[in-house]
């Protein structure tokens, strides 16, 4: 019967964390922010990015500021996969990230295991 508990406790966290960082960010109605200044940042905290959904005028490269505030290694790095970017980000410091002139079309950004998760819509 202990057994049995154990099995079941075990699938339900493993249910939990796949929900967590995989399906209910993919559901969520995300804030946006127009990125267009020096003053705009994207923290870097508790396991999200805050905002996790930017807006970029095409064709116009861009300037992100982002500020790390999670220590944990995963939080160390920010991709652009689609772009070919990618910035290291040191613990409580602003690190300006630089985007190529981008097609209009959805980016996502991602930490390096792709636990933090964001999207850049380029319009």
């Amino acid at each position: 019967m202990t057994t049995l508990l154990i099995n079941i406790s075990g699938l339900l966290l493993i249910a939990a964390i796949v929900w967590w960082f995989w399906l209910a960010q993919s559901g969520q109605d995300k804030a946006s922010v127009n990125v267009g200044d020096e003053q705009t940042e994207i923290l870097v905290r508790d396991g999200v990015y805050e905002p996790d959904h930017i807006r970029l005028p095409a064709g116009k490269p861009a300037t992100l500021y982002f500020r790390r505030e999670d220590p944990s290694p995963c939080a160390e790095y920010v991709l652009f996969p689609d772009l070919e970017v990618s910035a290291q980000l040191a613990v409580g410091e602003r690190t300006q990230v630089q985007l190529p002139a981008a097609e209009p079309g959805k980016y996502p950004f991602t930490c390096q295991m792709q636990m933090y998760r964001g999207s850049l819509t380029v319009e």
